[in-house]
């Protein structure tokens, strides 16, 4: 062990979380044949086996399974320990992961990008959607970062204050559903309560890993009535254009909304549901508190976003 490699820790890491060879090395960017090798390494290192392999993939050794808890904070005590103290963003090559929810993009990117793409040309960003996974992933210190909807309605299992504790935030803007429906539907004849708001077929849209709105929570819990659901779907832009060729009604992020009704013919609404509107909030890991580059980029997306939002 005087001569270990401490870069195997992170193929051991990856090992343990997919349990193939294959998906191992698609995760690291490496050959199957480059992990099979590192993965003999780490069977000489630790003297066991560490994964047997099955009909269902490898699986690990008793070994393995003992040093699993640990392993994750070794190899962020040794990240931390060979991070550069101090940041200069125009020198920077760093490769930053974010997970957003889709309607995040149109509130945060123009914004912050610009000003990245002077200050660290060399600095890249990757983005994926936000699913039931990110926030396992943000534990994980898998990825750097995440935007997602949270909400401040003590009624939702989405409050912040529900967030893992070894989780911290930093509110980018607030937010609230509004009511989407056609020009000349019939209901803007009617008086808008919440009679006539359950009166008509609805139109949903789920995004960042829900599977429903804190509006539904409200419905079902202070009124006891649901909304009759006619199309459920995932894209904001096809449920606005179908939205605006039918009676149904969408109800939609406020801000969302301020950015994409200019492309649509469509008529908003309050919500006649009482609830404590929510925000978008920037989440990463404690472990990266003190890191330079970290923070600069989370204070550049933070303040870019905040006036952004100002201005919708």
């Amino acid at each position: 062990m005087t001569q270990f490699d401490y870069n195997l820790l992170r193929v051991l890491e990856v090992l343990l979380e997919e349990q193939s060879v294959t998906g191992a090395a698609a995760k690291l960017h490496l050959s199957q044949s480059a992990v099979s090798k590192q993965l003999r390494r780490l069977r000489e290192a630790f003297n066991d086996p560490l994964f047997e392999r099955t009909a269902f993939g490898l699986r690990p050794t008793p070994r393995a399974r003992q040093l699993a808890p640990e392993l994750r904070g070794v190899i962020r005590q040794l990240e931390e320990f060979t991070r550069p103290k101090v940041f200069d963003p125009s020198q920077s090559q760093r490769i930053f992961k974010i997970h957003m929810v889709e309607t995040a993009y149109s509130l945060t990117f123009p914004y912050f990008m610009p000003d990245l793409l002077v200050q660290a040309p060399k600095v890249s960003v990757i983005t994926h959607t936000w699913s039931q996974t990110s926030e396992e992933q943000l534990l994980r210190c898998d990825i750097d970062m995440a935007i997602s909807c949270r909400e401040w309605d003590p009624r939702s299992a989405l409050h912040l204050d529900n967030l893992p504790e070894s989780l911290n935030y930093a509110e980018l803007v607030k937010d609230y559903p509004v009511c989407l429906v056609r020009h000349g539907h019939p209901l803007l004849k009617e008086d808008w309560n919440l009679d006539t708001f359950l009166k008509y077929r609805h139109l949903q849209v789920l995004f960042g890993g829900i599977d429903k709105w804190l509006l539904d929570d409200v419905l079902q819990l202070d009124h006891q009535r649901h909304r009759d659901m006619a199309v459920s779907m995932t894209d904001f832009q096809s449920a606005m254009g179908l939205c605006e060729r039918s009676d149904l009604i969408l109800c939609a992020p406020a801000r969302y909304v301020g950015v994409m009704n200019k492309d649509f013919k469509l008529h908003m609404l309050d919500v006649p549901v009482t609830f404590i509107p929510g925000c978008y909030a920037l989440v990463w890991n404690r472990h990266f508190d003190n890191d330079p580059s970290h923070r600069w980029l989370r204070e550049l997306i933070i303040t870019s976003a905040q006036q952004g939002g100002k201005r919708t």
